[in-house]
């Protein structure tokens, strides 16, 4: 039952579409401290921060962070092949994903393997991880929100049973915090090293030293990105500013440095090569974030715009009327081309017009002769012309 592994390229992309679940940990490993210290003096941006698709961006499976139905009657799902079907099962607290394949009326194949891991919040999909000894694989079958149902991992090829994808290093610096590898094969860590979700320290670095100093009441700034031994990203260059959101918003790119090398400041070129690209080829609007962002004539005019200037990643950002707002800072209603038309209201309406939300190549699931692709925000803020135009 075993089919040709997918690229990383696919196993990354679509890892990244599925944003995350509530937040679980492993053991932590030397520097970095568990999210829940920080609280004891950061309560107002940790504790919200724990809500974010940032935080929720990977943990352990049960039956709060699996999004996917285990019901009779929703928890299967067939394939183009009338051989092959797989079930979804809960019992006990234990949840697996069964293949099954019925070669002939009088045999029948099967291969089970537990939820371990899910990458997902479930606001757009989730998909599912399974430890075998150290080593990582994703689950054949993921979790589609728009549709309410489960449906063939992006990529997998319809009607057959692969549980044979790796989850390579790239993959889990992006979806989780720390990890220690342990190659080969590529997809071989130590287990209790997982740092699940996405934490403070990700973008702090590590806080061992900051919270003896606060123990120990030596609250010296001792940096200028911060102080106190930690980093304060915003006191980063915008340079280091757009490294540190690139790291999981600009694509895949090949590693130079060994996988969970980059820290935050640290220039991430020296970590990540990424492929040049035709400044008048198109990009995906899916996980290339950055390299949109500066094509946009709103950050080429800028001196110190980066993500942060419109992103807060301590909080859910759900409503466009208030990126509008930061829009608003530099932008006039009546300066735009649709205000005869529209009036004042466009002051609220930015975004949907000038990062339009459209369909992304790279995250494409088929299942029972539907095809599914999700809208990813395009993040060049431009003039985009109506469908109809």
């Amino acid at each position: 039952m075993k089919c040709v592994h997918d690229s990383l390229a696919l196993v990354c992309a679509l890892a990244t579409f599925y944003g995350g679940a509530a937040s679980a940990r492993a053991a932590s490993p030397p520097g970095l401290s568990g999210d829940q210290r920080c609280l004891s003096c950061h309560a107002d941006k940790a504790g919200a921060f724990f809500q974010t698709a940032h935080a929720k961006t990977s943990a352990l499976a049960t039956a709060k962070t699996i999004h996917g139905d285990f019901s009779a009657g929703r928890n299967r799902l067939g394939t183009a092949n009338p051989q092959l079907e797989f079930f979804m099962e809960a019992q006990s607290g234990a949840f697996r994903q069964t293949a099954v394949i019925h070669t002939s009326p009088q045999t029948v194949l099967t291969r089970s393997e537990a939820f371990d891991i899910v990458v997902g919040s479930g606001r757009k999909g989730q998909t599912y991880l399974y430890w075998d000894g150290r080593d990582l694989f994703q689950l054949p079958i993921s979790y589609w929100a728009e549709i309410h149902r489960w449906v063939n991992s992006p990529g997998y090829v319809d009607g057959f049973a692969n549980f044979e994808r790796p989850i390579e290093p790239r993959c889990l610096e992006c979806h989780a915090t720390a990890f220690q590898s342990q190659r080969p094969p590529i997809n071989r860590y130590v287990r209790e090293s997982l740092v699940l979700g996405i934490s403070c320290v990700k973008c702090h670095g590590a806080s061992e030293e900051h919270l003896a100093q606060v123990s120990n009441a030596l609250l010296k700034p001792i940096t200028q990105q911060g102080g106190a031994h930690i980093l304060n990203p915003k006191k980063l260059s915008r340079e280091r500013q757009m490294d540190l959101c690139a790291l999981c918003h600009a694509g895949i790119g090949n590693s130079i440095t060994p996988p969970a090398s980059y820290k935050p400041g640290d220039r991430l070129a020296d970590h990540l090569q990424f492929a040049a690209v035709d400044p008048r080829a198109p990009i995906d609007v899916h996980a290339n974030q950055i390299q949109l962002l500066e094509r946009s004539r709103c950050f080429q005019k800028s001196e110190t715009m980066s993500c942060i200037t419109c992103h807060d990643v301590h909080i859910q950002q759900r409503d466009i009327t208030a990126f509008a707002r930061q829009c608003m800072t530099c932008h006039e209603p009546k300066q735009c081309g649709q205000f005869a038309k529209l009036g004042s209201s466009i002051s609220t309406r930015c975004v949907d017009c000038h990062m339009p939300l459209q369909e992304t190549s790279q995250i494409v699931s088929t299942n029972d002769g539907i095809l599914l692709r999700p809208k990813v925000r395009n993040h060049r803020i431009a003039v985009y012309k109506a469908k109809d135009e």
